[in-house]
């Protein structure tokens, strides 16, 4: 699996737990050992202009995601096919501020967006109550199983 991250913003990251973790997310989802994905991390007012250009909506964000094979998900049996499966863009800017709301630290709301924004490049919202219901759920049982990962590590 080819996982790029970079590192644009001033905030540093532990780029290897997000590494781990989109892996991890990939093969839970059943993605492909060959696709590819891209994390890039860029300061507010980067992604301030992503998010004017691309959502038509004032203000940094803290996750984007921009697909481009449309993958989806795939079972044991028959994973996706290899390709492009995006980029997910992070603002660890306003990731630090979410997660001190939420009262836990910067890298486990890293983790939350990056596992949201994989999420997002496999074709699912959360638009509507059900898909929300849907997505939230894959969402949390990734981030619990990887944690469990973790622990063993």
């Amino acid at each position: 699996m080819s996982i790029e991250i970079n590192n644009e913003s001033a905030i540093e990251v532990d780029e290897a737990a997000l590494q781990r973790l989109a892996v991890y997310a990939l093969d839970t989802m059943h993605v492909h050992a060959d696709a590819e994905l891209a994390i890039v991390l860029v300061d507010e007012g980067a992604m301030e202009q992503l998010h004017v250009q691309w959502m038509d909506e004032p203000g940094p964000t803290d996750v984007l995601s921009f697909p481009m094979d449309e993958l989806r998900p795939g079972t044991a049996d028959q994973p996706t096919p290899p390709g492009l499966l995006g980029d997910v863009v992070l603002c660890p800017q306003v990731a630090e501020a979410q997660a001190k709301t939420a009262g836990h630290s910067l890298l486990d709301e890293l983790l939350l967006l990056t596992t949201h924004g994989i999420l997002h490049l496999l074709g699912f919202d959360h638009a509507e109550p059900a898909e929300e219901k849907e997505m939230f759920g894959i969402q949390r049982d990734i981030l619990v199983g990887f944690a469990m990962q973790e622990r063993r590590r």
